[in-house]
């Protein structure tokens, strides 16, 4: 199975993060997020697959080696591959910096001569995006901007509701602080809510609100983003839009999400549920994940996300996408309510893709499960592995420690780590990696192994 349709032809990856810049600034080592898509080197294993990877600046040697060497014959998969550099170390996305860029254009021109069944594959569609692949003539596998409002906030509530699919309450299509503040006048008699902006990332741009008598912005109220205040807020919503929603205080509560895929032709699929891993001050930054959600609502949440992805398929998505929800229990079970909707590739993207390509397995959607032949596979990942004592080391020595403590991936039993957001280790000492297990505490332990290794490894 690929993670993408067709599975033969050639790859042009741009993951320019051509998303709100000032929530991106927030990121530590936010430039090394363009490695995310790396783990599409391991596609080059299909002998009819070629791939252009573009990146701003340089990807270090060793890290593109670490990819090729999942291949059974990585000299002969490099030949099939392409890393063009940009060697722009400037803070603008990739893609507005490669529109500048006729030389570098041209240079994929000629990567492209004489290729078929040429796909471009971004990060995230903008019109920067849209300009590249026309100047290439290349179809993009990813929503046309156009329908870039179904992957807002409000477009999300709008979709859900179209689909059937359980939302929040709140309301949707907020323009102003003064709309906001009587949709919380009218969310009584919930006095704890949440603003969200239309166009964000990462639950940056979220803030709690303790409503009271008083007008929001002399409420209390915890922003996601910690040098937020109401005063930029207000900017924000103004030029983005917004929705307001009642906090869910149920214990358990849980935020699971549900990883879909419309191809080209129309069809679609759900190909993974995980559980989130949330931090930051109000709990709403995305961490991490484990695979799969658990299965008390897993079967619910596949069916909820394949009625929205059938209705995104109507109105002509293409691509990947994530779709948020929360889990709370009832007297019955566990109920999904739909948090968002992700019309791009998100955080849960590249662990699932690395656990796919690196073992072989293929998505069981009767089990939610990833299976190699009667072997169901589970992983834990994390983008934020962050410790003091690797700043300053270099990809390669990582990636050789965690060979030589034996947490690399075996291909003999396709369990072990993947590794990636390498580049951000000399100057950050923070790095990413997915744990593939053949059960979930086997995939846990190995996490938390990996954990206290990369942490203790001074």
């Amino acid at each position: 199975m690929s993670i993408f349709e067709p599975d033969e032809g050639t790859l042009v990856v741009i993951p320019s993060l051509s998303l709100p810049q000032d929530e991106l600034r927030r990121i530590t080592a936010v430039r090394s997020y363009e490695e995310r898509l790396l783990f599409l080197l391991l596609t080059l294993k299909q002998p009819d697959m070629e791939v252009v990877y573009l990146s701003s600046t340089p990807v270090d040697g060793a890290i593109v080696d670490y990819y090729l060497n999942f291949l059974d014959d990585p000299d002969e998969g490099r030949a099939r591959l392409q890393m063009i550099s940009l060697d722009d170390p400037h803070t603008q996305p990739l893609s507005e910096s490669l529109l500048r860029r006729p030389d570098v254009i041209a240079r994929i021109r000629t990567a492209l001569d004489g290729a078929k069944d040429a796909w471009m594959v971004p990060f995230v569609v903008s019109e920067y995006e849209e300009r590249i692949a026309d100047l290439l003539a290349l179809p993009i596998y990813g929503p046309a901007t156009s329908l870039a409002h179904l992957g807002s906030k409000s477009g999300g509530r709008m979709i859900g509701e179209e689909a059937g699919v359980p939302v929040v309450r709140g309301f949707s299509g907020l323009r102003s602080l003064t709309e906001v503040e009587h949709a919380a006048r009218a969310m009584a008699p919930s006095n704890k809510l949440m603003v969200k902006l239309n166009n964000s990332y990462s639950g940056l741009g979220n803030a709690i609100v303790i409503k009271d008598d008083r007008p929001l912005t002399a409420c209390h109220t915890s922003f996601s983003a910690s040098d937020e205040d109401w005063t930029t807020f207000a900017e924000k919503i103004a030029e983005r839009g917004a929705v307001i929603e009642e906090f869910l205080d149920d214990r358990p509560l849980y935020s699971p999400s549900a990883l879909a895929r419309i191809t080209p032709g129309g069809s679609y699929d759900v190909v993974a549920t995980h559980e989130q891993v949330l931090g930051g001050p109000n709990g709403d930054v995305y961490q991490g994940c484990t695979f799969p959600a658990r299965p008390e609502y897993r079967a619910e949440l596949g069916e909820c996300a394949e009625r929205i992805a059938r209705v995104l398929a109507s109105r002509g998505v293409v691509g990947l996408f994530g779709v948020d929800f929360f889990a709370i229990k009832t007297d019955a079970g566990y109920r999904a309510l739909l948090c968002e909707i992700n019309l791009r590739i998100g955080g849960t993207t590249h662990p699932f893709g690395a656990a796919l390509l690196a073992t072989g397995a293929t998505y069981d959607p009767d089990s939610g499960t990833l299976m190699c032949g009667k072997q169901s596979k589970y992983y834990m990942a994390t983008d934020n592995c962050t410790a003091p004592c690797l700043r300053g080391r270099t990809p390669g020595e990582v990636v050789k420690l965690i060979q030589d403590e034996g947490l690399g991936f075996d291909d003999g039993t396709r369990t072990g780590n993947v590794l990636h957001l390498l580049g951000a280790i000399p100057g950050f000492g923070k790095l990413g990696f997915t744990s593939i297990g053949n059960s979930a505490e086997e995939a846990a332990e190995l996490h938390h192994r990996t954990l206290r290794t990369l942490c203790q490894s001074a």
